[in-house]
Formats: structure tokens, sequence, C-alpha cells
């Protein structure tokens, strides 16, 4: 599901270079069109009862790298490192299980969404709604959909400022919802519960220079706060030859499938 980026004005914009950021909040930025819309979107999207269990499942293959091996709900999340695909594979991998049990999911932010290539990573592209140019609004289209959905990915246009990172995090812990942030090089201010970091990610396939690139090996850390406070790392086919994600290595060091 796409949906139409909000029309915005102007408070929320990046600040000026060298200049103060703009203090107005986050709430003032759409115009009443818009805040309906998304709105509208939230009340569609509100999660079920029998949804709203303490746990998202992940796949088995990405499990080991949380401390629950699910998505607690209200966690916050950051993913990077090189590679900006490489990182949204892997949160989309993180995401399909979910939508594909019944979840509503988001992706804010993100305009270069192969919609083949998630769903070979398992995403129910039924479940996903994609605001992929939410423009100078992005923070308040993110809470809006935080208020109606159970998993928000995230990709902020520029460096947040603290304080909004803040509310938003604080936002998905009081709804219940999963905040994944996928940050880049503009960084995320907020420590989260979990951090994902993609340490290599190389393509395998063109042997000699000729070929076609069949898989790619990625190397996951994973490290957060209290029961996440111990690194964990595996490796990972994101993607396998046939476009999921399979295990290369568990994350006890065990040989996974296709090693």
């Amino acid at each position: 599901m796409f949906v139409v980026p909000p029309r915005p004005r102007a408070a929320d914009a990046p600040p000026p270079a060298g200049g103060a950021a703009p203090r107005q909040a986050i709430d003032r930025t759409l115009d009443p069109d818009a805040r309906a819309a998304l709105a509208r979107l939230a009340v569609r999207t509100r999660p079920v009862a029998a949804s709203r269990t303490r746990l998202l499942p992940v796949s088995g293959v990405v499990a080991g790298l949380l401390p629950d091996g699910a998505l607690r709900r209200g966690s916050s999340l950051v993913v990077g490192g090189p590679g900006e695909q490489a990182v949204l594979s892997l949160a989309l991998a993180l995401v399909a299980e979910a939508s594909r049990t019944g979840s509503w999911c988001a992706l804010v932010g993100h305009d270069g969404l192969g919609a083949v290539a998630a769903s070979d990573l398992g995403v129910d592209l039924d479940r996903l709604a994609v605001v992929p140019r939410p423009g100078p609004a992005w923070a308040e289209t993110t809470a809006t959909l935080i208020d109606g959905v159970d998993l928000v990915v995230l990709v902020p246009p520029f460096a947040p400022r603290p304080a909004m990172a803040r509310r938003l995090v604080a936002r998905a812990r009081e709804r219940g919802t999963v905040l994944v942030a996928l940050p880049g090089r503009t960084g995320w201010p907020e420590p989260p519960d979990l951090r994902l970091l993609v340490e290599e990610a190389t393509w395998e396939g063109t042997a000699a220079g000729a070929g076609h690139l069949t898989r790619r090996l990625v190397v996951v850390t994973a490290q957060g706060r209290r029961s996440a406070a111990r690194a964990r790392q595996c490796r990972l086919w994101l993607p396998a030859p046939d476009g999921t994600v399979a295990a290369v290595d568990a994350p006890d060091g065990t040989r996974g499938p296709g090693a």
C-alpha cells in the first residue's frame, strides 16, 4: 500500500546551515487534509486484539540476534552500517514474519523499495504501508503511523534533533509499536534498545569478473541495553540465491544451511 505523502509546512524542515533549528512542535506541520488522511490510515491499520501480544515474531534466521528471539512491542531499534541496500534488506527481514502473521507495518522515507525483493524476503506487501517521500513533515507522519500500526521502519531524511527522536521513541513505547530507525550517515541521537550493525556486505557470483551476482554475505552484530548487553553476531545470506534470507552460521557459531 502506497500512501500519498502529505503537504508539509516549513516548521519541521532541516535547519539552515549554521542556523538554529526551528522550535515549532511537529504536530503543527501538516495541513488538515493530510492529517485526516493519515488518521484514516491509522484507524484502518489499528491492530486487532488477537495481534496485541507482547512480542512480534521474526524469521528464525534472524531471531538469534534478538534477546527475546522476537521483537518486543514498544522497543526501538537502529539498523546501520555500510551499504544502504544491505541495511534496508536486514530491516525488511525483521518485518517479514510480523507482516506474514497479520501485523500491519509501515516504511517511511524510502522511495526505492523493490517490491519483488521485499516479497522474496517474506514481506506481505498487502500489510505494508509505504510513505516514500514524507517531506519535511516526516516526524509527524511517523508519529501518526506509530498510533496505528505494529511496526514502523523509518528512514529519516536528515539528522533529527534529540527532542524529536525522543518523542518518537516515547510514542512508540506508549503505543506498543516497534520503531526501527535506519538513519544512515545522519545518525540517531536517542540510544535504542537494540542496535544492529551490518559490518560487512559482500556479493558473490562474479568470479574472474564474469557471471551474475547470486547472493550477498552480510555480517551482523547486535548489541543493546539490559538483556541485549551481550553482543551477538551472525553471518547471513541476504539475499540467498532464491531471494530469501538464510543463515551462513548461527549466532553460536554452528554452520547454517548452504554455507
